[in-house]
């Protein structure tokens, strides 16, 4: 899996690598049951910290996207990804409010907000994120 990391970027290392892997995982790139490296190979391929690949890794396990098992290492999860539950609805609603706030007051409008996302979404699919 290509991971490409940018380290001019206000963005923390570790929500980078999660952001990426879990796209990978969105996109059909990663799929249930595939291994990830382990934490001291990532962290050497990539040039980073092993704690923060480690961080990242126990992020993911905690939302449900991976699961590391004794003798398998890290596998993304065999059922599939996390389903929505009534805390991820409210973790979404407070990372899209503060993006939803300022694209207001810089006057994008509804339907270019929209369209946007939908475009991601589109992208997504495209790549062989949903079956749909």
């Amino acid at each position: 899996m290509l991971i490409g990391l940018d380290f001019q970027s206000d963005i923390p290392i570790y929500l980078q690598l999660k952001t990426q892997i879990i796209e990978g995982i969105a996109t059909g790139r990663l799929k249930p049951g595939d291994s990830l490296p382990s934490v001291r190979q990532f962290a050497e391929d990539l040039g980073i910290n092993m704690h923060t690949v480690n961080k990242t890794y126990n992020l993911l396990k905690q939302d449900g996207f991976i699961l590391v098992h004794r003798q398998k290492g890290v596998v993304v999860n065999p059922n599939g990804s996390p389903a929505v539950t009534d805390d991820y609805l409210s973790h979404l609603d407070d990372g899209l409010r503060p993006m939803i706030i300022e694209a207001f007051c810089r006057g994008i409008k509804e339907e270019a907000f929209n369209k946007l996302c939908s475009e991601i979404f589109l992208t997504l699919k495209n790549a062989g994120g949903d079956e749909s």
